[in-house]
């Protein structure tokens, strides 16, 4: 199975797409494992421990840059690795289970926790980039941080 890099002529006519939506390498595992419970949980894991990893990596190579023995290094980094995904996940379950038991019992409800919960994430995440790059200076030729 080869990778999948989407990669075509700039086309302004939505029809003109050179490949089926359905040729893609997940799409490919989706027909193939997508009726098995597992996959149905394994999936949505397996991205969200790639993306809880990379918007964390910042924070990890700045205090990895600090410890000087290769094996510490390693044990910070598995630590932080389980620690970010444990996190991610305890947060996400809680979100998720609250929704789905309001939902349960009110769609609009359901909806409506879905976008203040996006909204929340949204707002937090803003404040942290605003903290960072402007209140910290990355975004100036005078960046701030002390490791404490």
């Amino acid at each position: 199975m080869a990778t999948y890099i989407h990669n075509h002529p700039h086309k302004h006519q939505p029809e003109v797409h050179p490949h089926a939506t359905d040729q893609t390498p997940v799409a490919f595992l989706d027909r193939m494992l997508g009726r098995s419970g597992w996959y149905q949980h394994v999936r949505p894991l397996a991205i969200g421990i790639v993306h809880g990893l990379a918007g964390s990596a910042a924070v990890a190579l700045l205090v990895l840059a600090t410890i000087q023995n290769p094996r510490w290094a390693i044990a910070y980094l598995l630590i932080f690795g389980v620690g970010t995904i444990a996190g991610m996940m305890v947060i996400t379950m809680s979100l998720a289970s609250a929704i789905k038991v309001v939902g349960a019992r009110s769609r609009s409800i359901s909806r409506r926790l879905a976008i203040a919960s996006g909204l929340v994430s949204l707002a937090f995440g803003c404040l942290v980039v605003y903290q960072i790059g402007f209140v910290n200076g990355l975004f100036t030729g005078n960046p701030v941080w002390t490791p404490k």
